[in-house]
Parts: C-alpha cells; structure tokens; sequence
C-alpha cells in the first residue's frame, strides 16, 4: 500500500528538468523579447508542425479560445450542432460566439457524437457541427464529412485531447474546416497553460491569424476584428523543453494504460477506439453499472487518498444556460464515468494499489 501522506490526483504535469526549461528561457530573456510572436514560439510552431505531419498551426495562449476563433472566423451563426458528452469549453464557446448549441446524443461505446442522430438535428438554422474527439478517440470522421457536404455545413473538432493522435495514416488535426487543441498543464504535452488551431486551408489560416492577434495586417493597419489569443515566449518555452520527451511520456502511460487494462477489462466497461486511429493514452476512463457503484469505488479511492475524476460529468445538456433537453445515453454515461489517475511518474505499486482497491470495491 502507499504511504500514508501520498496523494494522487487522476494527472500530475509533467515537469522536465528545469535547468533545461531556464537554457530555453534564457533566450528570451537575453533578447528582452517575451511575447509578440517571439523566436522560441516561431521555433516551437516549426517543430510542432513536423512532429504532428501538419501544414499550418497557430499556438494560442490556451485551449478555448480557438474554439471562438474558429467559429468567428468561420462565420458561424444560428445553430451548431454538437454533443454534450465533453468539457464546459465546448459547448460555452458556441454560446459565447452568440450561437445555439444543438445537442446530439453520443454512441455508447466510442463516446462520441451519434453521426447516424446528426441529420434529424439539423434545421434551416444550423450553420456547422462542433464535434468532440473523447479522450483522443475520433468521432466518425467520414460520416460527419459527408453530412456536412450534403447540407453546407463547415465541421469543427475540439480536439483538445488529441496530441498526437493519427487517423488513417495522418493527423487527427488535419479534418474538418478546422481543429483545436490544448496545451493545459494537465495534457499530454502542454506549454502550462495554451492551445492551438489547425486549418488546411490557408485563407482560413490567414484569417485565424489576424484575428488571434487584434485584426493587425501589420503594425498600422488592420484586416478586421481581432482579440489577443497569442502564445508567449514563457509558455513556449516551456513547450520547446517538453516535446524532445513526448516518446517517453507516451511510453509510460502506454504501459499504465495496459495494466489497467489487463487487470479490468471483464469487471469494466472500456472505452471503445475507432478503427484506424492511433492511440496517444492521454486519458483511462472506465465505465460502471451505476452511479452507486461509482461512487462506492470513488469513496473507497479517496478514502485511500487516491483522487480519481469524473470527467465529463454532468452532462453538458444541463448546463444553467443552454435549454436542458434528455440524452439519454450521455446523460447515463456522465453519471458512470470515472477517469483513473494516469500520468508520466504514476509508480506500478500505486498503479496496483489503484486496481486492488477498485476489484475489492466491486
């Protein structure tokens, strides 16, 4: 068993060494250049297009406001069409653009949005889809494209947990009209606290640009309305100092995932992963028969000072300001879901620890 003053929470940010972390910073600091689309975040997008495999990103200073950049700067209005089973940011960012989120229920097993419940959502109001990949695992990229096509709609993916993940033998970032992420310390990479945005298309990418950056087209002029979403030198320092150990981080937490796995495979639903994609296991989620039982395991965890989390919980179709409507399955989901403690640094004697007290729970 764990010591008794050892806690552990469901991540722990991974820190690298910090005298590396200062070498990087310091480079700022000889510059006195600490924002504004310094040398490190121009060298940190250079690299983070060629670990990913993809044309264009632009980091941000965190993960939600691509999500409102991207509906911006995509036009959207009247209604989206998205799923209540992800993190507030989702849904508030569709809200806060002065849209109507339309919720679709999610698949039972991939947790992501229903695309076969999609056309029966869509009005003469709706302009996009919004769509979560859960816990890095992809909704169905090709279906959701095709209803797309057939009904002009643009297709977002808040991909915030995604890091890393291919499908179909390239980046999950490169579907839709546009792709987000983030860099929040409690990622699999992260730069503290930030984000990015995606987008193939490079007038897209253009306009994104200006307007994470107030609308400027240079220092006098600019293209049109902007806010301030800009990464700093800071957090992408900090990037710069995390990626060379992303092999290592995903090897580990592979390793963790597997015990899970293995060890509760036939006493717990598992998350379902789409065929063709890579995994990057950013997260473990498992599944319980009921509430109760839930909370049982969870007292029994915390009881041990072990702090898993419910994640996501509630269902975002309860949200005090959408208009609350039944989803049946995500609603049943939210209420069962449990996110296991899983990061870089987790020992196997905690991991089994973790297991044991889960089985004995049961």
């Amino acid at each position: 068993m764990m010591g008794s003053n050892e806690k552990i929470h469901v991540t722990k940010t991974f820190l690298p060494p910090q005298e590396e972390y200062q070498a990087i910073l310091k480079r700022a600091w000889d510059s006195s250049w600490i924002t504004n689309y310094g040398v490190l975040l121009q060298e940190l997008e250079e690299k983070l297009k060629k670990y990913l495999k993809v044309p264009n990103l632009i980091p941000t200073t965190n993960g939600t406001l691509p999500l409102q950049i991207a509906l911006k700067s995509l036009g959207i209005h009247g209604e989206v069409i998205t799923t209540p089973f992800s993190y507030v940011a989702t849904t508030s960012s569709i809200v806060w653009e002065n849209c109507v989120p339309i919720y679709v229920d999610i698949h039972p097993e991939y947790l992501t949005i229903d695309e076969e419940q999609i056309e029966a959502a869509i009005t003469s109001k709706t302009t996009s889809i919004l769509a979560t990949h859960v816990f890095g695992n992809p909704c169905h990229i090709e279906a959701i494209e095709e209803i797309a096509k057939k009904h002009n709609l643009t297709v977002i993916y808040d991909a915030a947990h995604c890091f890393g993940v291919d499908y179909m033998g390239q980046s999950l970032f490169n579907y839709g009209d546009a792709s987000t992420c983030s860099f929040h310390a409690t990622k699999l990479f992260h730069t503290g606290e930030g984000g990015a945005l995606f987008c193939n298309s490079d007038s897209l990418h253009k306009r994104c640009f200006y307007h994470h950056n107030f609308g400027h087209n240079g220092p006098e002029q600019f293209h049109g309305l902007g806010i301030n979403a800009k990464m700093t030198e800071l957090q992408a320092a900090m990037g710069l100092a995390v990626l060379p150990y992303m092999e290592e981080i995903i090897d580990r937490r592979k390793s963790i995932c597997e015990t899970y796995e293995k060890a509760l495979s036939n006493k717990l639903k598992l998350l379902k992963y789409r065929e063709g994609a890579s995994r990057n296991y950013s997260y473990f989620p498992v599944v319980f028969k009921n509430e109760l039982e839930l909370n049982n395991v969870k007292v029994r965890l915390e009881s041990n000072h072990i702090y898993p989390r419910r994640y996501f919980f509630p269902s975002l179709n309860h949200l005090p300001f959408v208009e609350t409507k039944a989803m049946p399955i995500s609603d049943s989901v939210a209420k069962r879901i449990l996110c296991l403690p899983l990061y870089d640094g987790l020992k196997k004697e905690s991991v089994d620890s973790i297991i044991n007290i889960i089985l004995k729970s049961l």
